[in-house]
Protein backbone atom coordinates (compact mmCIF):
# COMPACT_ATOMS: atom_id res chain seq x y z
CA UNK A 1 0.00 0.00 0.00
CA UNK A 2 2.83 2.20 0.96
CA UNK A 3 4.67 1.40 -2.19
CA UNK A 4 1.47 2.07 -4.04
CA UNK A 5 1.32 5.59 -2.46
CA UNK A 6 5.29 6.83 -3.46
CA UNK A 7 4.37 5.42 -6.88
CA UNK A 8 1.34 7.60 -7.18
CA UNK A 9 3.14 11.15 -5.81
CA UNK A 10 6.12 10.22 -8.30
CA UNK A 11 4.15 9.82 -11.26
CA UNK A 12 2.47 12.98 -9.98
CA UNK A 13 5.67 14.79 -9.57
CA UNK A 14 6.56 13.92 -13.20
CA UNK A 15 3.46 14.81 -14.69
CA UNK A 16 3.62 18.39 -12.98
CA UNK A 17 7.17 18.65 -14.33
CA UNK A 18 6.24 17.98 -17.80
CA UNK A 19 3.50 20.14 -17.82
CA UNK A 20 5.71 22.87 -16.45
CA UNK A 21 8.61 22.29 -18.99
CA UNK A 22 5.81 22.55 -21.95
CA UNK A 23 4.19 25.88 -20.59
CA UNK A 24 8.45 27.13 -20.52
CA UNK A 25 8.13 25.90 -24.32
CA UNK A 26 5.17 27.61 -24.92
CA UNK A 27 5.76 30.54 -23.35
CA UNK A 28 9.44 31.41 -24.74
CA UNK A 29 10.09 34.95 -25.16
CA UNK A 30 10.60 35.58 -29.35
CA UNK A 31 14.06 36.67 -28.14
CA UNK A 32 14.61 32.98 -26.83
CA UNK A 33 17.80 31.34 -28.51
CA UNK A 34 17.21 27.38 -29.16
CA UNK A 35 20.81 26.86 -29.48
CA UNK A 36 21.13 28.13 -25.38
CA UNK A 37 19.68 24.55 -24.07
CA UNK A 38 22.22 21.93 -23.98
CA UNK A 39 20.32 19.69 -25.78
CA UNK A 40 19.55 20.91 -28.37
CA UNK A 41 21.89 19.90 -30.95
CA UNK A 42 21.06 16.24 -30.10
CA UNK A 43 17.49 17.40 -31.45
CA UNK A 44 19.17 18.94 -34.79
CA UNK A 45 17.91 17.45 -37.64
CA UNK A 46 21.88 16.75 -39.75
CA UNK A 47 22.05 17.29 -43.72
CA UNK A 48 20.17 14.18 -45.26
CA UNK A 49 21.02 13.16 -48.46
CA UNK A 50 17.76 11.53 -50.48
CA UNK A 51 18.40 12.03 -53.99
CA UNK A 52 21.80 11.29 -55.50
CA UNK A 53 23.25 12.48 -59.32
CA UNK A 54 24.52 11.42 -61.89
CA UNK A 55 25.99 13.00 -65.24
CA UNK A 56 25.90 11.80 -68.32
CA UNK A 57 26.29 12.83 -71.97
CA UNK A 58 23.88 10.95 -74.85
CA UNK A 59 25.40 10.78 -78.59
CA UNK A 60 22.23 11.33 -80.13
CA UNK A 61 23.95 10.61 -83.71
CA UNK A 62 26.06 12.31 -86.65
CA UNK A 63 28.53 13.40 -84.39
CA UNK A 64 25.95 15.44 -82.04
CA UNK A 65 25.90 15.04 -78.15
CA UNK A 66 23.85 16.48 -75.43
CA UNK A 67 24.16 17.05 -72.15
CA UNK A 68 22.33 14.43 -69.52
CA UNK A 69 21.57 13.41 -65.77
CA UNK A 70 19.84 11.34 -63.76
CA UNK A 71 18.37 11.65 -60.62
CA UNK A 72 17.69 8.29 -58.55
CA UNK A 73 16.86 7.73 -54.59
CA UNK A 74 19.95 7.37 -52.48
CA UNK A 75 18.78 4.66 -50.64
CA UNK A 76 18.74 1.12 -51.76
CA UNK A 77 20.40 -0.45 -55.07
CA UNK A 78 16.93 -0.22 -57.18
CA UNK A 79 16.06 -1.77 -59.69
CA UNK A 80 14.28 1.24 -59.39
CA UNK A 81 11.41 2.15 -61.87
CA UNK A 82 12.24 4.72 -64.42
CA UNK A 83 10.80 7.84 -66.06
CA UNK A 84 12.07 9.80 -68.91
CA UNK A 85 11.46 13.19 -68.71
CA UNK A 86 10.38 14.77 -72.52
CA UNK A 87 11.09 18.78 -72.96
CA UNK A 88 8.64 21.39 -74.75
CA UNK A 89 9.47 23.91 -77.55
CA UNK A 90 12.42 26.13 -77.53
CA UNK A 91 16.27 26.15 -76.87
CA UNK A 92 15.00 24.11 -73.42
CA UNK A 93 17.36 22.70 -70.88
CA UNK A 94 17.33 19.69 -69.26
CA UNK A 95 15.54 21.36 -65.87
CA UNK A 96 13.40 22.94 -68.37
CA UNK A 97 14.78 26.63 -67.59
CA UNK A 98 12.08 29.60 -67.15
CA UNK A 99 14.21 31.58 -65.22
CA UNK A 100 16.81 31.55 -62.47
CA UNK A 101 14.25 30.23 -59.48
CA UNK A 102 11.59 28.16 -61.86
CA UNK A 103 13.11 25.19 -63.17
CA UNK A 104 9.94 22.52 -63.67
CA UNK A 105 12.15 19.65 -64.37
CA UNK A 106 14.52 19.90 -61.58
CA UNK A 107 11.17 20.15 -59.73
CA UNK A 108 9.90 16.56 -61.12
CA UNK A 109 13.04 14.85 -61.10
CA UNK A 110 13.75 15.26 -57.90
CA UNK A 111 9.93 14.60 -56.45
CA UNK A 112 10.04 11.37 -58.12
CA UNK A 113 13.45 10.58 -57.17
CA UNK A 114 12.42 11.64 -53.49
CA UNK A 115 9.77 8.67 -53.91
CA UNK A 116 11.33 5.87 -55.28
CA UNK A 117 11.82 6.40 -59.53
CA UNK A 118 14.88 7.10 -61.10
CA UNK A 119 15.16 9.88 -63.60
CA UNK A 120 16.72 11.27 -66.77
CA UNK A 121 16.56 14.45 -68.13
CA UNK A 122 18.77 15.81 -71.40
CA UNK A 123 19.19 19.27 -73.01
CA UNK A 124 17.90 19.48 -76.11
CA UNK A 125 20.60 19.06 -78.81
CA UNK A 126 22.44 22.61 -79.37
CA UNK A 127 21.07 23.70 -76.09
CA UNK A 128 23.22 24.26 -72.76
CA UNK A 129 22.17 25.63 -69.28
CA UNK A 130 19.79 28.41 -69.15
CA UNK A 131 18.01 29.12 -72.37
CA UNK A 132 21.83 28.96 -74.17
CA UNK A 133 22.25 27.79 -77.61
CA UNK A 134 25.53 26.40 -77.76
CA UNK A 135 25.70 25.05 -81.12
CA UNK A 136 23.97 27.34 -84.02
CA UNK A 137 24.27 24.94 -86.36
CA UNK A 138 22.74 22.19 -84.33
CA UNK A 139 19.71 24.24 -83.17
CA UNK A 140 18.96 26.10 -86.57
CA UNK A 141 18.93 22.32 -88.96
CA UNK A 142 17.05 20.56 -85.93
CA UNK A 143 13.33 19.21 -86.94
CA UNK A 144 10.60 17.34 -85.34
CA UNK A 145 12.34 14.20 -86.13
CA UNK A 146 15.27 14.86 -84.68
CA UNK A 147 13.57 15.56 -81.19
CA UNK A 148 11.78 12.16 -81.34
CA UNK A 149 15.29 10.58 -82.32
CA UNK A 150 16.77 12.21 -79.28
CA UNK A 151 14.06 11.13 -76.91
CA UNK A 152 14.21 7.80 -78.61
CA UNK A 153 17.90 7.60 -77.73
CA UNK A 154 17.53 8.96 -74.42
CA UNK A 155 15.19 6.22 -73.32
CA UNK A 156 17.47 3.59 -74.38
CA UNK A 157 20.30 5.28 -72.23
CA UNK A 158 17.77 5.17 -69.51
CA UNK A 159 16.54 1.47 -70.34
CA UNK A 160 20.31 0.23 -70.17
CA UNK A 161 21.43 1.80 -67.00
CA UNK A 162 22.60 -0.73 -64.00
CA UNK A 163 20.56 -0.02 -61.47
CA UNK A 164 16.65 0.61 -63.69
CA UNK A 165 13.93 -1.72 -63.98
CA UNK A 166 13.80 -1.57 -68.07
CA UNK A 167 10.20 -2.95 -68.24
CA UNK A 168 9.07 -0.25 -65.84
CA UNK A 169 9.82 3.21 -67.46
CA UNK A 170 7.70 5.61 -68.23
CA UNK A 171 7.77 8.75 -70.32
CA UNK A 172 6.70 12.02 -69.37
CA UNK A 173 6.18 15.03 -72.22
CA UNK A 174 5.67 18.61 -71.93
CA UNK A 175 4.07 21.21 -74.15
CA UNK A 176 5.61 19.93 -77.33
CA UNK A 177 6.72 16.84 -75.81
CA UNK A 178 3.27 15.83 -75.60
CA UNK A 179 3.53 15.57 -79.25
CA UNK A 180 7.06 13.44 -79.60
CA UNK A 181 5.90 10.88 -76.07
CA UNK A 182 2.52 9.23 -77.76
CA UNK A 183 4.84 8.77 -81.15
CA UNK A 184 7.86 6.89 -78.86
CA UNK A 185 5.20 4.95 -77.85
CA UNK A 186 3.65 4.03 -80.41
CA UNK A 187 7.41 2.79 -81.82
CA UNK A 188 8.44 1.25 -78.87
CA UNK A 189 5.52 -0.33 -77.06
CA UNK A 190 7.42 -3.27 -75.59
CA UNK A 191 9.41 -0.39 -73.85
CA UNK A 192 7.12 1.77 -72.46
CA UNK A 193 5.43 1.23 -69.47
CA UNK A 194 3.11 4.23 -69.67
CA UNK A 195 2.96 7.80 -70.36
CA UNK A 196 2.11 11.30 -69.41
CA UNK A 197 1.47 14.29 -71.28
CA UNK A 198 1.39 17.71 -69.35
CA UNK A 199 0.38 20.93 -71.08
CA UNK A 200 -0.62 18.67 -73.88
CA UNK A 201 -1.33 19.41 -77.42
CA UNK A 202 -3.64 18.20 -79.56
CA UNK A 203 -3.42 20.01 -82.84
CA UNK A 204 -0.88 20.99 -85.11
CA UNK A 205 1.57 22.66 -83.11
CA UNK A 206 2.26 25.77 -86.03
CA UNK A 207 -1.22 26.34 -87.58
CA UNK A 208 -3.40 25.61 -84.72
CA UNK A 209 -1.53 26.47 -81.31
CA UNK A 210 0.69 29.24 -82.66
CA UNK A 211 -1.67 30.87 -84.50
CA UNK A 212 -3.97 30.79 -81.09
CA UNK A 213 -1.24 32.29 -79.07
CA UNK A 214 -0.07 35.39 -81.80
CA UNK A 215 -4.00 36.27 -82.60
CA UNK A 216 -6.96 34.54 -81.24
CA UNK A 217 -5.77 34.71 -77.91
CA UNK A 218 -4.70 38.24 -77.73
CA UNK A 219 -7.69 39.25 -80.40
CA UNK A 220 -10.06 38.38 -77.34
CA UNK A 221 -7.83 39.95 -74.70
CA UNK A 222 -8.49 42.92 -76.61
CA UNK A 223 -12.24 42.70 -76.80
CA UNK A 224 -12.69 41.41 -73.81
CA UNK A 225 -10.04 43.12 -71.07
CA UNK A 226 -8.83 46.31 -73.46
CA UNK A 227 -11.76 47.02 -74.93
CA UNK A 228 -13.91 48.67 -71.40
CA UNK A 229 -16.71 50.54 -72.88
CA UNK A 230 -17.75 47.75 -75.46
CA UNK A 231 -17.22 50.24 -78.50
CA UNK A 232 -14.65 47.92 -80.63
CA UNK A 233 -11.80 50.27 -80.13
CA UNK A 234 -8.98 50.66 -77.81
CA UNK A 235 -6.59 53.39 -77.16
CA UNK A 236 -3.15 53.04 -78.97
CA UNK A 237 -1.40 54.21 -76.18
CA UNK A 238 -2.83 51.43 -73.55
CA UNK A 239 -1.89 48.55 -76.54
CA UNK A 240 1.82 50.01 -76.68
CA UNK A 241 1.78 50.11 -72.76
CA UNK A 242 0.50 46.25 -72.31
CA UNK A 243 2.22 43.55 -72.00
CA UNK A 244 0.37 41.10 -74.13
CA UNK A 245 0.41 43.50 -77.19
CA UNK A 246 3.06 45.71 -76.98
CA UNK A 247 5.20 43.69 -79.32
CA UNK A 248 2.54 43.51 -82.37
CA UNK A 249 3.98 46.80 -83.99
CA UNK A 250 6.31 48.43 -81.63
CA UNK A 251 9.79 47.69 -81.50
CA UNK A 252 11.06 47.13 -78.06
CA UNK A 253 14.01 50.01 -78.43
CA UNK A 254 11.71 52.60 -79.14
CA UNK A 255 11.04 54.35 -75.80
CA UNK A 256 9.68 57.40 -76.67
CA UNK A 257 5.69 57.35 -76.44
CA UNK A 258 5.34 60.06 -79.10
CA UNK A 259 7.75 57.56 -81.22
CA UNK A 260 5.43 54.41 -80.02
CA UNK A 261 2.55 55.85 -81.01
CA UNK A 262 3.28 56.79 -84.65
CA UNK A 263 4.94 53.62 -85.31
CA UNK A 264 1.62 51.75 -84.38
CA UNK A 265 0.05 54.21 -86.85
CA UNK A 266 2.33 53.82 -89.09
CA UNK A 267 1.75 49.76 -89.32
CA UNK A 268 -2.03 50.27 -88.85
CA UNK A 269 -2.40 52.48 -92.17
CA UNK A 270 -0.12 49.80 -93.95
CA UNK A 271 -2.83 46.98 -93.59
CA UNK A 272 -6.02 48.78 -93.45
CA UNK A 273 -7.31 51.91 -94.67
CA UNK A 274 -8.19 54.38 -91.63
CA UNK A 275 -11.42 53.79 -90.27
CA UNK A 276 -14.62 55.84 -90.84
CA UNK A 277 -16.06 56.01 -87.19
CA UNK A 278 -15.98 58.54 -85.12
CA UNK A 279 -12.80 57.16 -83.47
CA UNK A 280 -10.08 56.04 -85.73
CA UNK A 281 -6.26 56.40 -86.44
CA UNK A 282 -6.31 60.22 -85.98
CA UNK A 283 -7.51 60.23 -82.87
CA UNK A 284 -5.56 57.48 -80.80
CA UNK A 285 -7.51 54.71 -81.37
CA UNK A 286 -7.46 51.40 -83.35
CA UNK A 287 -10.52 49.16 -84.46
CA UNK A 288 -10.11 45.96 -83.05
CA UNK A 289 -11.73 43.85 -85.68
CA UNK A 290 -10.10 45.83 -89.03
CA UNK A 291 -6.86 47.10 -88.04
CA UNK A 292 -5.72 45.32 -84.64
CA UNK A 293 -6.77 41.98 -85.72
CA UNK A 294 -5.01 42.10 -89.02
CA UNK A 295 -1.31 43.29 -87.34
CA UNK A 296 -2.15 40.44 -85.23
CA UNK A 297 -2.34 37.73 -88.02
CA UNK A 298 1.17 40.07 -90.20
CA UNK A 299 2.88 38.83 -86.78
CA UNK A 300 1.83 35.00 -86.85
CA UNK A 301 2.66 35.06 -90.90
CA UNK A 302 6.09 36.53 -89.92
CA UNK A 303 7.11 34.34 -87.03
CA UNK A 304 6.38 31.08 -89.31
CA UNK A 305 8.01 32.71 -92.62
CA UNK A 306 10.31 30.36 -94.07
CA UNK A 307 13.27 33.20 -93.73
CA UNK A 308 16.89 31.44 -92.52
CA UNK A 309 17.81 34.30 -91.03
CA UNK A 310 15.20 34.02 -88.15
CA UNK A 311 15.75 31.75 -85.47
CA UNK A 312 14.18 32.35 -82.14
CA UNK A 313 15.30 30.63 -78.37
CA UNK A 314 11.56 30.96 -77.67
CA UNK A 315 9.51 29.96 -81.02
CA UNK A 316 12.18 28.01 -82.57
CA UNK A 317 13.65 28.27 -86.13
CA UNK A 318 12.41 28.04 -89.90
CA UNK A 319 13.58 24.38 -90.19
CA UNK A 320 11.93 23.23 -86.83
CA UNK A 321 9.26 25.58 -87.86
CA UNK A 322 8.25 23.89 -90.95
CA UNK A 323 8.78 20.17 -89.70
CA UNK A 324 6.02 21.04 -87.10
CA UNK A 325 3.87 22.67 -89.84
CA UNK A 326 4.28 19.13 -92.14
CA UNK A 327 3.97 16.97 -88.69
CA UNK A 328 0.41 14.76 -88.61
CA UNK A 329 -1.65 16.56 -85.22
CA UNK A 330 -0.85 14.31 -81.99
CA UNK A 331 -5.12 13.88 -82.48
CA UNK A 332 -4.76 12.15 -85.28
CA UNK A 333 -2.08 9.29 -83.88
CA UNK A 334 -3.06 9.14 -80.43
CA UNK A 335 -5.38 6.38 -80.98
CA UNK A 336 -2.57 4.14 -81.84
CA UNK A 337 -0.91 3.94 -78.66
CA UNK A 338 -1.40 0.67 -77.83
CA UNK A 339 -3.98 -0.17 -75.52
CA UNK A 340 -1.65 -1.79 -72.86
CA UNK A 341 0.04 1.28 -72.06
CA UNK A 342 -1.97 4.06 -70.06
CA UNK A 343 -2.12 7.44 -70.71
CA UNK A 344 -2.58 10.23 -67.90
CA UNK A 345 -2.89 14.05 -68.98
CA UNK A 346 -2.51 16.85 -66.54
CA UNK A 347 -3.99 20.06 -67.66
CA UNK A 348 -4.22 23.58 -66.16
CA UNK A 349 -7.47 25.30 -66.48
CA UNK A 350 -5.96 28.40 -67.17
CA UNK A 351 -3.01 27.46 -69.88
CA UNK A 352 -2.76 30.19 -72.24
CA UNK A 353 0.17 28.62 -74.40
CA UNK A 354 -2.00 25.16 -74.82
CA UNK A 355 -5.55 25.81 -73.82
CA UNK A 356 -7.56 23.26 -72.05
CA UNK A 357 -9.55 22.40 -74.83
CA UNK A 358 -6.35 20.19 -75.98
CA UNK A 359 -6.26 17.85 -73.60
CA UNK A 360 -10.09 17.37 -73.91
CA UNK A 361 -9.92 16.74 -77.55
CA UNK A 362 -7.13 14.30 -76.50
CA UNK A 363 -9.59 12.61 -73.82
CA UNK A 364 -12.37 12.58 -76.11
CA UNK A 365 -10.55 11.01 -78.63
CA UNK A 366 -9.37 8.19 -76.81
CA UNK A 367 -12.94 7.70 -75.29
CA UNK A 368 -13.68 7.04 -79.00
CA UNK A 369 -11.11 4.35 -80.13
CA UNK A 370 -12.00 2.65 -76.57
CA UNK A 371 -8.50 3.28 -74.89
CA UNK A 372 -8.84 1.03 -71.74
CA UNK A 373 -7.08 3.48 -69.10
CA UNK A 374 -6.53 6.85 -70.16
CA UNK A 375 -7.06 9.39 -67.14
CA UNK A 376 -7.70 13.90 -67.50
CA UNK A 377 -6.63 15.76 -64.87
CA UNK A 378 -7.61 19.71 -64.82
CA UNK A 379 -6.24 22.56 -62.57
CA UNK A 380 -8.27 25.61 -61.90
CA UNK A 381 -6.28 28.65 -62.23
CA UNK A 382 -2.98 27.27 -63.29
CA UNK A 383 -1.38 27.56 -65.97
CA UNK A 384 0.87 26.02 -68.97
CA UNK A 385 3.60 25.71 -66.00
CA UNK A 386 1.44 24.10 -63.50
CA UNK A 387 1.84 27.51 -61.28
CA UNK A 388 -1.31 30.45 -60.63
CA UNK A 389 -2.16 32.06 -63.85
CA UNK A 390 -5.10 34.27 -65.10
CA UNK A 391 -6.72 32.88 -68.50
CA UNK A 392 -4.27 35.57 -70.88
CA UNK A 393 -0.73 34.89 -69.49
CA UNK A 394 0.66 32.19 -67.98
CA UNK A 395 2.28 32.79 -64.89
CA UNK A 396 5.63 31.50 -63.36
CA UNK A 397 6.80 29.91 -60.26
CA UNK A 398 7.38 26.26 -58.88
CA UNK A 399 4.50 23.41 -59.39
CA UNK A 400 1.75 23.26 -57.85
CA UNK A 401 2.34 20.69 -54.92
CA UNK A 402 -1.02 18.60 -55.83
CA UNK A 403 0.20 18.39 -59.22
CA UNK A 404 3.55 16.39 -58.36
CA UNK A 405 1.73 14.27 -55.81
CA UNK A 406 -0.82 13.46 -58.46
CA UNK A 407 1.80 12.65 -61.03
CA UNK A 408 3.75 10.53 -58.32
CA UNK A 409 0.65 8.71 -57.35
CA UNK A 410 -0.14 7.84 -60.56
CA UNK A 411 2.84 6.85 -61.93
CA UNK A 412 3.71 4.89 -58.64
CA UNK A 413 0.11 3.21 -59.32
CA UNK A 414 1.29 1.87 -62.71
CA UNK A 415 4.79 1.18 -62.43
CA UNK A 416 3.86 -2.34 -61.03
Amino acid sequence: MFRSFVNSIFAITIGMALLISINMLVYLPMSFDPTSLSFSKAFAQPEIQIVKYRNLTIDIGNGVSTNAQITYPAMGKGPFPGVLLVPGSGATDMNSTLNENVKPFWEIANYLSERGFEVLRYDKRGVGPNLTVEDSNVWGNMTVTDLINDAEKALIVLSEQPDIEPKSISIVGHSEGTIIVPRIAIDNPTKVKSIVLMGAVAQNLIKDILYYQVVDLRYDYAKQVLDTNHTGYIPIDRIASDPLLDDVVVNLSLLDTDNVTNAIKAAAEDNVESDSGNQNNETGYLNIETQLKPLLIKEYEDKIAFDLSKCSKIIGCPIWIKSETDLIPNLSTIGNVSRSIPILILQGENDSATPIEQGLLLHQQLDKVNHPDHTLITYPNLGHFFYSSSKWQNGLGPIYPQVLADLYSWLDSHSK
